[in-house]
């Protein structure tokens, strides 16, 4: 997948001039790193229900295929840009956040953290929603620990989700969910709230910058 290289403010990416029926900006964040994840099969479900979304434009962003520091600034600033390379220019391009993520001892992996970490403008009133799958739990708990972070990064996080329980039993050898009528309604709602809040929170930035 190619990377687009863009500045890495707000202020001129095009999540704050696109008209209000132009398709939302959505990156899809694959939280997985570990050998032999699981998480493709689940994204690439997920994808092909936001290909045939209308309202939605998509891009992938796998932590697996980052290299980011694990040394934090104390606040990322354009000194950091080079350490970060473009994943920085495409979070802040988007308009909106889906989360798709295991469950790792209770809570979410790490290299999602530092993604998050390194990063806080890009993620400000913008709508997040999550996908998550794992064992019993379906991975909620992970999306539970979410929640209260992005909360502090003043990001808006979707009510609905899509969790997928015992989740290798689900999908079969070509990555088809054996059974999918309630994973397909379930990624519905949660679509359909995300365009809602991203077309919504879209608007009102056009009308007074967030934070102003």
């Amino acid at each position: 997948m190619d990377l687009i290289a863009a500045e890495n403010t707000a202020e001129t990416t095009p999540a704050t001039t696109a008209s209000a029926d132009a398709p939302l900006k959505v990156a899809v964040i694959l939280a997985s790193n570990r050998e032999g994840r699981f998480a493709p099969v689940v994204a690439d479900w997920f994808r092909s229900r936001t290909d045939a979304h209308p309202g939605i434009e998509t891009d992938l962003i796998d932590v697996a295929g980052l290299a980011l520091p694990t040394a934090l600034s104390y606040r990322p600033g354009p000194e950091d840009r080079d350490l970060l390379g473009e994943v920085s220019a495409r979070l802040a391009a988007a308009e909106a956040f889906v989360v798709v993520t295991p469950e790792y001892n209770h809570s979410y992996p790490a290299p999602l953290k530092n993604l998050i970490d390194w990063h806080h403008a890009e993620w400000q009133a913008k709508p997040v929603a999550f996908v998550s799958y794992g064992g019993v739990s379906g991975g909620l708990r992970a999306v539970e620990h979410l929640r209260q972070v992005f909360a502090e990064l003043h990001t808006v996080s979707i009510r609905d989700t899509v969790s997928f329980h015992n989740a290798g039993a689900l999908f079969d050898d070509e990555g088809r969910h054996r059974d999918p009528a309630g994973a397909d309604a379930a990624a519905k709602s949660l679509l359909d709230q995300l365009v809602w809040w991203g077309r919504a929170l879209r608007e009102a930035k056009k009308v007074r910058p967030y934070g102003s």
